[in-house]
């Protein structure tokens, strides 16, 4: 069995941050939001997997990822030509896949607790397809399973506008060799109105050429951290479910280290206060600072006389003198934020190499 998942995508929901960065390497739990996929990909005895990018993404997504050793697989990239939906990205798989059945794991959900049990079940029944779903209170701006009254699946529906439940289809996806039929010939699936071809349509393809498609319910926690609230609320819950106290660096004996913390290679911190859960990338120099819970600091970050909480801060920003604390914040690569008088307290959410003055 294989693995896809992809990295295209224009990141619309997530701009300014994705003008100049793939959303797929910006940093959530204090690492590339990648990542998760491909470890979830590993832990269920998959190995070899496809990275499917669009044109122009190849050296950053190589240099980024690797070959796929450091987690124990092989990757192999291959290109969409054009961004033209979710269903085509499996299709400009089918010949690396070579009649070989595939999961489809997107690259910007996080499937928390794994996915090996599906795998197994999938492996052990052998559908053609498979769809995984959950309860969802939102599942009107997602895909929606429909079922006959013996619950089998008769439809698999895009953001309907009166879903008969509350279960929606997470970007977790099952198929074999018949999947490439919807494909193929006459009858084969079309472009939807806004030019794409949609995930759920080679699934109903499948349906209503009588082959089998199972549903299957996940029972573990989803995150899709794919809007500004979204990626604070899964940085917390990844922080609060991941970090365990370690220090590569040890802070100096002024500051005081509070709760789960993580401090990463070659870091000074002086003088400062850090109260977990709370990561801390390599090369960090934190200064007379207060760091509060729920923050993610990645790798080369300066941080001097300010206070801060709940934030993402991804590589080698810059923090200096500020007098209100920094609550709820995204902040780009390479940023630059820097003390004046304002409000009572600051949100920023700012693209890469943005400079404030505060």
């Amino acid at each position: 069995m294989k693995a896809i998942i992809p990295i295209g995508g224009r990141g619309t929901r997530m701009r300014p941050v994705t003008f100049t960065a793939n959303k797929h390497f910006i940093p959530v739990g204090n690492k590339p939001l990648i990542f998760y996929p491909v470890e979830t990909i590993a832990q269920a005895g998959i190995t070899e997997i496809a990275i499917t990018y669009n044109p122009g993404q190849i050296d950053y997504a190589k240099e980024k990822l690797g070959d796929g050793s450091r987690w124990g697989v092989k990757f192999t990239f291959i290109e969409q030509p054009e961004p033209i939906g979710l269903a085509n990205v499996v299709e400009v798989c089918e010949k690396w896949l070579r009649n070989d059945p595939f999961v489809y794991h997107l690259g910007d959900n996080i499937f928390v607790d794994g996915i090996a049990d599906i795998v197994n079940y999938f492996e052990k029944e052998k559908p053609d397809g498979l769809v995984t779903m959950l309860h969802h209170a939102e599942n009107k701006r997602m895909g929606v399973p429909y079922f006959d009254k013996n619950n089998r699946l008769i439809k698999y529906v895009e953001k309907p506008t009166q879903p008969p439940h509350d279960f929606a289809v997470p970007g977790l996806y099952f198929g074999n060799k018949n999947f490439f039929k919807a494909f193929k010939g006459k009858g084969r699936i079309r472009p939807s109105k806004r030019g794409e071809l949609e995930i759920p349509s080679p699934y109903q393809w499948l349906i209503d050429h009588k082959f089998r498609v199972d549903v299957i319910e996940y029972t573990g926690v989803w995150l899709d951290p794919g809007k500004f609230n979204d990626w604070l609320e899964t940085n917390q819950h990844l922080l609060d479910r991941m970090i365990v106290k370690r220090f590569e660096s040890e802070p100096d004996t002024d500051s005081k280290i509070e709760g789960r913390v993580q401090i990463g290679l070659d870091c000074k911190i002086t003088k400062s206060i850090i109260r977990g859960p709370v990561s801390i990338g390599d090369n960090v120099i934190i200064e007379n600072s207060f760091i509060g819970p729920y923050t993610s600091i990645y790798d080369n970050c300066r941080i001097t006389a300010c206070h801060i909480e709940n934030s993402v801060l991804m590589e080698a920003v810059l923090f200096k003198d500020l007098d209100k604390p920094v609550d709820s914040s995204i902040i780009g690569p390479h940023s630059e934020i820097t003390g004046d008088d304002s409000q009572t307290y600051h949100q920023l959410f700012i693209g890469e190499m943005g400079k404030v003055s505060l």
